[in-house]
């Protein structure tokens, strides 16, 4: 996450390491990072505990004592006071800190960060607890470090999430992209996380006026060459790009899933009105549960079909009442799970006027599969909703 977010900000991490709670090895570590980076940022260890050693060693890094830092252990006794409970006498520890070190305020829990040089290199240290690392990384530490940088040029971050082309295909199809810009003002980054990729333009120019141009530069070009893949932008997810179109079209949604444990609801559900437009979820690996919990004649489903897919999908949104149903159904190959244990994908589409099959089949085991045919399901859903065509082939599938 870190690395991720820095060079979101135009800030390059060149390493990486991990250190077990161990003093010799820690110390050994601060000291190496010092000899090969400006800035080191380092995370964790700064809890109430015995192996929480980074304050310890921080201050035998840069040889100065560990001291009081009177402020913050008033700051972590009013913590505890407002939630009715004492402060336990080793969260002292988490209030001493190097001598001259600055402290780093973290508003949500009881671990401040703090920075000190370390040699030559600024070292900055951060709780381990995620969302408190997110935001002091936000609010203290990338500020500091574009401060540090004395980067004149404004930077804008333009992120283009994509399914259903691999990274390689990408990078080929946006060969030449950045070079559009022949001042290089524009780097053109990738994060392949199947089954999605994220495509990053990072631009940099003299004003925020001049970023602008430079993205106008690309965008165009960027988005005429991967088409309809781009499913999501910037800070948008999918099933929030498909949530936003069922609210905007007043519309609602019934929900039948196999295999899947119910993946596409659980993303769908939790967003700010998920549940007023997802009216019924229904997950089962067993076809006749699921016809019978659509209100469908039980039968023997050998396999599933494009007319039994259509016919789910229909019973689904008329049951529930909605305008839509989507029902994603997987027959899986038999077999212990291996690499190239397939699976059979039936995406049906149901709506008041039209009902659309999409039919497609994915090799690379059981998550592979089951990764690949949520994904697939609310992409098919956000291009019919955009009047797009929900045939269009991926890179994943195999004929």
């Amino acid at each position: 996450y870190m690395t991720q977010r820095l060079e979101d900000a135009g800030l390059s991490v060149i390493w990486g390491t991990t250190v077990g709670d161990d003093r010799d090895t820690l110390l050994a570590a601060f000291h190496l990072a010092a000899s090969r980076a400006d800035i080191v940022i380092v995370n964790g260890g700064l809890g109430p505990t015995v192996d929480d050693l980074s304050q310890e060693i921080a201050a035998r890094a840069a040889g100065v004592e560990l001291v009081l830092h009177e402020a913050w252990l008033a700051r972590m006794e009013g913590f505890f006071t407002r939630r009715g409970r004492a402060m336990p006498p080793n969260n002292t520890k988490q209030a001493m800190l190097p001598e001259g070190a600055e402290m780093l305020d973290n508003p949500i829990g009881t671990a401040c960060g703090f920075a000190l040089d370390i040699g030559a290199a600024r070292f900055f240290f951060t709780p381990g607890v995620p969302r408190e690392l997110r935001r002091m990384l936000e609010e203290q530490i990338i500020p500091r470090l574009l401060e540090r940088s004395g980067a004149p040029a404004p930077i804008r971050l333009k992120r283009y999430h994509g399914y259903g082309l691999g990274e390689s295909h990408v990078d080929s199809l946006l060969a030449g992209l950045a070079a559009l810009d022949p001042e290089g003002g524009v780097k053109l980054g990738f994060r392949a996380h199947y089954p999605q990729i994220e495509t990053k333009l990072t631009i940099r120019g003299a004003s925020p006026e001049d970023v602008a141009r430079r993205l106008a530069l690309v965008d165009g070009v960027l988005r005429e060459r991967l088409g309809n893949f781009i499913v999501a932008e910037d800070d948008q997810t999918l099933e929030g790009v498909v949530l936003a179109c069922l609210r905007a079209q007043g519309a609602t949604l019934a929900l039948v899933e196999s295999f899947t444990g119910g993946q596409i609801a659980t993303r769908l559900l939790p967003l700010e009105g998920g549940e007023e437009v997802v009216h019924r979820a229904t997950a089962s690996r067993d076809p006749a549960q699921l016809l019978a919990a659509v209100g469908l004649p039980a039968q023997y489903v050998e396999d599933y079909s494009e007319p039994l897919a259509a016919s789910i999908a229909n019973a689904a949104r008329t049951s529930a009442g909605a305008s839509h149903g989507l029902a994603v159904l997987i027959h899986l190959d038999e077999g212990m799970d291996r690499m190239d244990l397939g699976g059979t994908i039936w995406v049906a589409i149901a709506s008041r006027t039209a009902t659309v099959v999409r039919r497609a089949r994915i090799l690379g085991g059981r998550e592979w599969i089951r990764l690949g045919a949520v994904e697939l399901g609310l992409d098919c859903l956000r291009r019919h909703l955009q009047g797009l065509p929900v045939q269009e082939r991926t890179d994943f599938e195999k004929s």
